[in-house]
């Protein structure tokens, strides 16, 4: 199967599309410096580099660049830089699943295609009942009003789950939730709920880029774990290792 990967170049993107490379999976990647890619990348007959900036691409050239794509994964998100957090596009990530979506029904495959979203644990799924503390609603609001990346976020998977819903014809969707990022260099132990177990803003536990990575690609590989997790917004957590016995 072919993937597109926006996002690739990501701190966490970059860990989906080695996933899917190691899983002898034709990639595509869409980015504006193809020259920052790794060598390994641009020497490898499985990978396709579209040289573009996403937010500029047509809904017309998106549906040719996805037209064999059996999935795409959007790992787009803000840089934790001035720029980054207050600059343009402030929704960067909506407008990106807007216009992968548009594009994909306008192809009107044959079977649906998948849509795999890097969101954040910090987003509730507000298709189910998930609780959450007076303190956490009002760190919530502050963040709404100080940090529009975490409004571009819910309003992204918010355009999956209720624009595309359950029974599109040509999307399926899983929108990712991670807690806490943290950098590590092999895939490790990990675990994946519905919904949080902890909260995100008040008590937030971590979960390496290369399992969020790993998790993705697993879902777009493997059909049991895809049918688990469709139409949902899972929660993954590090799994703590286990005490070394003497």
């Amino acid at each position: 199967m072919t993937t597109l990967v926006v996002g690739a170049t990501g701190a966490t993107g970059k860990h989906v599309v080695e996933q899917l490379l190691n899983s002898r999976q034709k990639v595509k990647v869409i980015v504006r410096s193809p020259e920052k890619l790794p060598e390994t990348w641009k020497t490898n007959d499985q990978l396709s580099i579209i040289q573009a900036s996403v937010s500029e691409i047509t809904v017309d050239e998106m549906a040719g660049y996805i037209r064999d794509c059996d999935a795409v994964a959007s790992c787009l998100g803000h840089h934790p830089n001035w720029k980054g957090l207050y600059g343009k596009p402030r929704r960067l990530v909506t407008d990106a699943v807007i216009l992968l979506c548009n594009a994909i029904q306008k192809n009107a495959p044959g079977k649906p295609v998948k849509f795999v979203l890097m969101n954040t644990t910090g987003n509730r799924n507000r298709d189910l009942n998930e609780p959450i503390s007076m303190g956490q609603r009002l760190v919530i609001a502050i963040l709404r009003l100080l940090l529009p990346p975490h409004v571009d976020n819910e309003k992204a998977a918010d355009y999956l789950r209720t624009q595309m819903g359950q029974n599109n014809r040509f999307i399926e969707w899983v929108a990712v939730r991670p807690d806490g990022l943290v950098n590590e260099d092999q895939v490790t132990g990990y675990e994946v709920h519905p919904s949080p177990t902890r909260s995100a803003i008040l008590n937030a536990g971590t979960v390496s880029r290369i399992n969020v990575g790993h998790f993705m690609a697993e879902l777009i590989t493997n059909n049991d774990v895809w049918s688990r997790w469709k139409g949902q917004m899972p929660v993954i957590y590090q799994t703590a290792p286990k005490n070394r016995q003497s």
